[in-house]
């Protein structure tokens, strides 16, 4: 299902209404006033990222289809400006200077390799999203990250390695696993 860019401020206007909501009553409602949550209810991944002044803020975000998109989409805006351990919750005040953004992401797949060196040509920056899994680790970078960080596909192994708590050559190994996914981000408009 591609999403349309009325799609996209529908959605960006649910996750700051539950923000919003969240900050005042301290609950994640079920109702919005401004969006029908329903009309999202194909299961998808999502991220929900919080920017303040540029800066990161908060990213908290379902990577497989758990919930119906527009549920999926409040749940994790919540989850991002709340309850990101990298951050304190967010403020009353700073809402107004939040910019979010939204990724809903495709289903991901495992990238097969018979030489790990064959993730350099597979990898396209700006495109893949990566989930890693090994020994017990995992994480995941959004198609952003590279291209915001400048970085090559090498550095994006390095990367992915590093968010899950792995040595930066970890990618390369035995028994790792790689996904790929991508996504339509949508931002809030200025």
């Amino acid at each position: 299902m591609g999403l349309g860019k009325e799609d996209g401020a529908m959605l960006i206007k649910a996750a700051r209404e539950a923000i919003e909501h969240y900050s005042e009553f301290g609950e994640v409602p079920s109702v919005l006033k401004g969006v029908d949550l329903d009309q999202y209810p194909e299961p998808r991944g999502v991220f929900v990222t919080l920017k303040k002044e540029g800066q990161l803020r908060g990213c908290i975000g379902f990577p497989l289809p758990m919930f119906p998109l527009g549920i999926a989409v409040v749940k994790a805006a919540v989850a991002a400006a709340f309850d990101d351990f990298r951050f304190p919750p967010l403020k009353k005040e700073e809402l107004g200077g939040l910019e979010i953004e939204l990724s809903v992401l495709s289903v991901p797949e495992q990238i097969d390799v018979k030489d790990p060196l064959e993730y350099l040509e597979k990898i396209k920056i700006g495109r893949d999203g990566l989930i890693i899994e090994y020994m017990g680790h995992s994480g995941l970078l959004l198609p952003q990250v590279p291209e915001e960080q400048g970085w090559d596909v090498k550095e994006y192994l390095e990367g992915i390695c590093i968010k899950a708590g792995l040595p930066a050559g970890s990618w390369s190994e035995d028994g790792v696993v790689l996904k790929s996914f991508q996504a339509q981000i949508f931002g809030e408009e200025k």
